[in-house]
C-alpha cells in the first residue's frame, strides 16, 4: 500500500527543484495524492478494510488543508499545479 521508492523518487523529481527537495509544498501535495490514488484503489477491493478507509480520509484532510496554503501563498501556481495533478476537473 506504500508508495515505493522508485516511485517516491519519480515524484519528488518531477515536482521538487532536485531529489532531495522532500519538503517542498508541492512534493507533499504530489506524494499524498500518489497515496491517497492507491488507498482508493485499496478501498474498492477491501471494503470492510476500516482502518484503511480512515488512512485514507486522514490523507485527503492532511492534502486539503496544503492545498488551501498553497492557494493562500500563490493562486496562479496552485492553479497550474491542480491541473498539473488532475484535481477538480
Amino acid at each position: 500500500m506504500a508508495l515505493t521508492k522508485e516511485k517516491t523518487a519519480a515524484v519528488v523529481t518531477q515536482f521538487g527543484a532536485n531529489e532531495k527537495d522532500t519538503g517542498n509544498t508541492k512534493v507533499q501535495i504530489a506524494l499524498l495524492t500518489e497515496d491517497i490514488r492507491e488507498l482508493t484503489e485499496h478501498c474498492k477491493v477491501n471494503k470492510k478494510d476500516k482502518s484503511a478507509a480512515r488512512g485514507l480520509l486522514k490523507k485527503v484532510g492532511q492534502r486539503r488543508n496544503m492545498l488551501k496554503y498553497l492557494q493562500r501563498r500563490d493562486l496562479e501556481m496552485y492553479r497550474s499545479f491542480i491541473k498539473e495533478l488532475g484535481l477538480r476537473k
